[in-house]
């Protein structure tokens, strides 16, 4: 068991299957059992995956003072997360709503309300990582102040930037230079993740870089020993929605390698973990507990 802190975002997700895209359009659509909400987030996504897998987790985010407010602490309660430091400092929830098809593509529209401007109370967040092993800082405005405190202190810093395509983001440069073992995905990115690879490397100093590659897998990047190989994806079941599926990889991987060490075993478990995970519609659904992780790799390293 591992003690993780998590800093990131919480919001409300609804999900609406559709046929296809591009959709036309109809005045009235009854796609029953196709429209689904749920208590979503990066950050909450992460801290479920990793309470799922037996981490001991401490989950920073911020919330409203609405209706949606009240789900999400039920969620947390029934999801055994600690709500103590998800705290009411905004007006509303973040919300989103994710169209989805047959075939698991999506298109995602997230409203954040105002949590980019809001900062989370520095005093309970050292709280929350006084004894943390790891933090897992999800590249949200609140989470920018304890990427030094967490360096100065010695602690291991992990964030996933997602969908980039420029290394000087005014956004992500700060998790960028501080990450000690960080994601992203493919989907913007100007060049071969190979390449891409070696310049997050020329530019910054994480030892250990993920880029997910869709259905195709990830590439995995180790700077001490100078890896970088393309592993590629497996098929456990079959796809519902791919939403999430950067966070399941993040969050086992994570798990994985603060645990284990090795950088090789975790890109394994959590490609697999996140190929079980796509066989439901939301984000927060589909995790793996431990036991079922290591029984589905042993199984498919077969």
């Amino acid at each position: 068991m591992s003690n993780i802190v998590v800093s990131g975002l919480i919001n409300i997700e609804t999900t609406v299957k559709v046929d296809g895209f591009p959709i036309p359009y109809q005045p009235v659509r009854y796609p029953f059992f196709g429209v689904n909400s749920t208590v979503s987030g990066v950050g909450y996504n992460v801290a479920k995956a990793l309470v799922t897998l037996g981490d001991e987790v401490a989950f920073c985010s911020l919330i409203g003072h609405d209706l949606a407010a009240n789900g999400v602490v039920a969620q947390l309660a029934a999801d055994r997360i600690p709500g103590d430091t998800v705290l009411h400092e905004l007006d509303q929830t973040p919300q989103s709503v994710i169209l989805y098809d047959p075939g698991g593509r999506r298109a995602i529209n997230v409203d954040l309300k105002a949590i980019q401007e809001t900062p989370y109370p520095a005093d309970v967040f050292e709280r929350a990582a006084e004894n943390c092993s790891l933090a897992v800082l999800c590249n949200i405005n609140f989470s920018r102040p304890f990427l030094d405190r967490m360096r100065a202190r010695g602690v291991p810093v992990a964030t996933d930037v997602h969908a980039i395509a420029d290394l000087d983001s005014d956004y992500d440069r700060d998790f960028l230079a501080a990450a000690d073992i960080l994601f992203m995905s493919d989907e913007h990115l100007p060049c071969s993740p190979e390449d891409w690879l070696r310049r997050v490397w020329d530019r910054y100093n994480a030892p250990v870089v993920v880029i997910g590659l869709g259905a195709h897998g990830a590439l995995l990047g180790v700077r001490d020993d100078h890896f970088v190989e393309r592993i590629p994806a497996v098929h456990t079941r079959p796809v519902v929605n791919t939403i999430g599926a950067g966070d399941a990889l993040f969050s086992c991987f994570v798990h994985v390698y603060h645990a284990s060490g090795s950088p090789y075993l975790a890109i394994k478990k959590a490609i697999v973990f996140a190929s079980y995970k796509i066989g439901v519609a939301g984000a927060a659904d589909g995790f793996l507990n431990e036991a079922a992780l290591s029984a589905l790799y042993a199984e498919v390293a077969t």
